[in-house]
């Protein structure tokens, strides 16, 4: 894993995150404010970018590139959202408090750059403005009862 960027925000995390689905009904101020917690990392073909059972610490937008997204549990895996596309956002555990480690596994079967969100970071910033967390926590449901719908339906 190349890893590029900082602490602070690079430039254009901000316009990535406005169109993104999952980020596009934030402000412009909160846009900015969640670019700062960003970071591009960029994955070479066939790289594992997280792994079943690993710490879950940062939320991935799909910058370019495609992902595989596998859901295990137990001795059950599925490609839940099989394959993952620009603007599309994985990673979603690093948002949910009670669940400390990845459930599934993202793999990226093209060369893949992704914009990485410290998901505890964002957590505090969500806390901090309420309207920002309402509107992450709804689409936060929607995608992890779409995952675990195509997991159900296997």
């Amino acid at each position: 894993m190349n890893l590029t960027g900082s602490a602070a925000a690079e430039p254009g995390c901000a316009d990535i995150l406005a169109h993104t689905g999952f980020f596009s009904d934030l402000s412009q101020q909160q846009l900015r404010q969640v670019s700062q917690l960003a970071r591009i990392e960029e994955y070479p073909q066939a790289s594992r970018i997280y792994s079943l059972s690993e710490p879950a610490s940062d939320l991935y937008v799909l910058v370019d590139g495609m992902v595989r997204f596998t859901i295990g549990l137990g001795n059950r895996q599925t490609h839940a959202g099989q394959i993952l596309k620009r603007g599309e956002v994985f990673g979603w555990a690093a948002l949910v408090e009670t669940a400390p480690k990845r459930i599934a596994t993202a793999l990226a079967i093209t060369p893949c750059t992704a914009l990485a969100i410290n998901g505890d970071q964002l957590l505090i910033l969500m806390d901090q403005d309420h309207t920002l967390g309402y509107r992450i926590m709804t689409q936060l449901n929607a995608l992890i009862t779409g995952n675990l719908t195509a997991f159900a339906s296997g």
